[in-house]
């Protein structure tokens, strides 16, 4: 048995949808960032990092993994699925896995941050991580051309990427002329495992969510 401890966010999602394409059954945790529960010592000693995206397999002698790509990684090794079996392939998978943890998910969330929830506005700041997503969504698109998917197969790179890419509107990125993306996107949209993992926790009301946010980021 899978343990998560989630929350309705991008990171989160990535995680619940893998579990769901793998047909695994798994207990949720969600955790409460207003109450500062993941800064608490007994979630502190499964991410020392003190953010969610956390698995406990039972199954596994209770190894405790961290960080979503580190979780994506372990899930698809395990059950050899979600990921190519050859070098070269499992290679370009886990390229596509890092161009989501080091630009598009930060990059992302910093638009979320400085367009979303800072009571200060700081145009400069807007403007540079949203052109920047755009950059990098245009990336994308552009790898996308006569491709299903991002590795030619369905796998964690397709997750990880388009639990970020999906809330584009959130984050106010512009998506004109991404034809590629946009087909991508509503492939992705009309999987079961999709549609169920991005309700792993179930939503909240937004304004919810939004506090939820705030308090995330400014702890």
């Amino acid at each position: 048995m899978i343990e998560l401890f989630t929350a309705a966010t991008p990171n989160g999602y990535k995680i619940s949808i893998a579990l769901e394409e793998l047909g695994l059954k798994y207990k949720v945790r969600k955790l409460d960032f207003s109450a500062e529960e993941q800064k608490e010592e007994w979630f502190l000693k499964i991410n020392p990092n003190g953010r969610i995206r956390a698995i406990i397999d039972h199954d596994n002698n209770g190894l405790s993994v961290f960080e979503s790509g580190a979780i994506l990684l372990y899930l698809a090794d395990k059950y050899n699925k979600l990921i190519p079996q050859d070098p070269i392939g499992r290679i370009k998978c886990i390229e596509w896995l890092m161009f989501q943890m080091g630009g598009l998910g930060p990059m992302q969330g910093q638009a979320n941050v400085f367009g979303r929830y800072f009571e200060e506005k700081i145009p400069s700041a807007i403007s540079r991580y949203r052109n920047e997503c755009r950059r990098l969504y245009a990336v994308l698109d552009k790898h996308l051309f006569e491709r299903e998917w991002i590795c030619d197969e369905y796998s964690i790179a397709d997750i990880a990427n388009w639990s970020w890419v999906r809330i584009y509107k959130w984050s106010e990125v512009d998506i004109t002329g991404l034809d590629n993306l946009r087909l991508w996107m509503d492939r992705m949209q009309e999987r079961p495992a999709c549609q169920k993992g991005c309700n792993v926790p179930p939503r909240s009301d937004k304004k919810t969510q939004i506090n939820s946010a705030k308090s995330m980021i400014q702890k």
